[in-house]
């Protein structure tokens, strides 16, 4: 057996009365064995095998890879997924890999997602976005009656919600349901999706607030099909355009009590399987990071082909021949590698926890996967940078791979998951002091 060296140990904590107890411990399978998850209980994770995920889901985003790179002018001209893309997504299932098999999903692990994400990020980097927050919205199925999740995903197989943040919104409790109301925006996917997500506080009739037993208010997300909200186009930014984030709106819209639900992944769920014992906040942090690791192998890619045939004006050999090219595009390598190990196993552990019969993530776990995925997202960055900037007045020009990676990779760090103010919450928590676990 060996020692996982994954569990972080805070000197002490006022924010949390989870129990600390000794690091967990590996236990190592047969190795180049690939399992099931299912089979995979008892084997502990960090192998090659079980790093792998499931290798015939994963084939699927490798084979339409080609497909999602030859579609990404028209992806970034149109701020859209292709329809003959959707098809080939939807065909794929690929919307479907976090939604439980009771609503027709897939319903499968952490480390198969990020395999996905960041396979089809190395093609397009809004296409892996667009599919990563249908994944990770998808997961509310869990927290739905099975009458409501079935109407929402499981009749219809190309079934997409996304959700976005709404600053001035409110639900209003009335019978049977709730009168919504508000502007939401940065809807990842939602002019792909079939249902949207509305984020609401609650009040009462009164205008008072609805406050739980923890002493917060209560918030819900409520439940709505796409065909019912008021789209604004907001969406013309640097990076992962064809994401269409825009904004839409409801105005005293009534919304149904059974189709809403809370996004502690701690209340209300009603599947039994692994997956859930996880939040979505927690797929969200694995899938952001896959697709700017995504970028990342493709910029390093393309740059080996740029620094193999490029002499630099006023240069007598290619750019493959400068030392400082060739030790900066080694660390570029290194680092990415590293921050891509990391973050697997640090997901492959939480699977294992979760996996097991009552398992539960600790806080430590959590802290684990808020590190390496925003470490991970600015290693990438880094790489990609230095891809570009290496490359020279070549990397320039939109006909040129490197230029819309470089806007993409900038415009993943500037989201809610590659923010370095994480840094201070796993720092705050190792060191014992006041942490906000909000975002972890």
């Amino acid at each position: 057996m060996a020692v996982n060296p994954l569990s972080i140990r805070p000197l002490h904590s006022k924010t949390t009365r989870q129990n600390h107890g000794p690091p967990a411990l590996v236990l190592t399978g047969a190795a180049g064995v690939a399992l099931p998850w299912e089979a995979a209980l008892d084997t502990a994770i960090p192998t090659s095998s079980t790093l792998a995920g499931d290798r015939a889901v994963v084939a699927r985003a490798e084979a339409l890879r080609p497909a999602v790179e030859a579609a990404s002018n028209d992806i970034e001209d149109k701020r859209r997924l292709p329809a003959a893309l959707l098809d080939k997504l939807h065909e794929a299932r690929l919307f479907r890999l976090l939604l439980p098999r009771s609503s027709n999903g897939i319903e499968t692990d952490p480390v198969t997602f990020f395999h996905v994400i960041e396979t089809l990020a190395r093609g397009d980097a809004s296409t892996a976005w667009c599919v990563s927050q249908g994944g990770g919205c998808s997961m509310s199925a869990a927290y739905l009656d099975p009458r409501v999740a079935n109407e929402i995903f499981g009749k219809d197989p190309r079934a997409v919600l996304a959700w976005g943040p709404g600053p001035r919104v409110k639900a209003i409790e009335t019978d049977g349901g709730y009168r919504v109301t508000g502007v939401w925006a940065f809807a990842s996917g939602g002019r792909h999706a079939t249902w949207l997500g509305a984020h609401c506080p609650i009040f009462r009739t009164d205008g008072s607030a609805v406050i739980g037993p923890d002493g917060t208010q209560v918030e819900r997300t409520m439940l709505v099909p796409a065909a019912e909200v008021t789209w604004t186009d907001i969406w013309d930014t640097v990076g992962l355009r064809g994401t269409a984030s825009d904004q839409f709106a409801l105005n005293d819209h009534f919304v149904a009590a059974d189709h809403s639900m809370t996004r502690d992944f701690e209340k209300e769920c009603r599947e039994s399987g692994p997956l859930y014992r996880m939040s979505a906040m927690t797929c969200y942090e694995v899938g952001f990071a896959g697709v700017a690791l995504g970028i990342a192998r493709a910029s390093l890619d393309a740059f080996v082909d740029v620094a193999r045939n490029k002499v630099p004006r006023g240069h007598k050999s290619p750019l493959r021949d400068s030392a400082v090219v060739q030790s900066n595009a080694a660390q570029a390598e290194v680092n990415v590698r590293a921050a891509r190990a990391f973050l697997l196993q640090a997901v492959a552990d939480v699977w294992h926890t979760v996996a097991q019969p009552g398992g539960k993530l600790t806080v430590d776990q959590r802290i684990t996967i808020r590190m390496a995925s925003t470490h991970a997202i600015h290693k990438a960055r880094e790489a990609v940078d230095f891809a570009y900037n290496a490359a020279g007045a070549s990397a320039i020009f939109g006909s040129h791979p490197l230029e819309r990676r470089f806007r993409d990779v900038h415009t993943v760090t500037q989201q809610l998951q590659g923010r370095l103010s994480h840094f201070e919450t796993v720092g705050a928590w190792m060191l014992g002091a006041d942490a906000d676990l909000t975002f972890v």
